[in-house]
């Protein structure tokens, strides 16, 4: 039972974090905070599916591609914010 709520805790952490970066998206139009908010949800909804699933675990193959996603738009939107104007 501890383990749901835990997990639930964390999904609402990660959901929250996105609405706050899309937040700054909508005001900016910056696709920095697009890409945070979306690799944010993915997290959430990482941490849904292994609270829902009977079995999943956390060493699961499936759960590493969805943080590997997840990590990617951050690496991607970090990227995109650093690289020179190509004016």
């Amino acid at each position: 039972m501890l383990r749901e709520i835990v997990t639930g805790a964390i999904a609402m952490g990660w959901l929250v974090a996105g609405l706050f970066f899309f937040r700054f998206w909508s005001h900016t139009r910056d696709r920095f905070f697009l890409w945070f908010a979306l690799s944010f949800w993915i997290e959430a909804a990482d941490r849904v599916a292994l609270g829902l699933l009977a079995g999943a675990s956390e060493d699961s193959p499936l759960v590493y591609l969805f943080r590997l996603l997840s990590y990617g738009l951050i690496l991607l939107a970090i990227w995109q914010k650093n690289r020179p104007d190509r004016n």
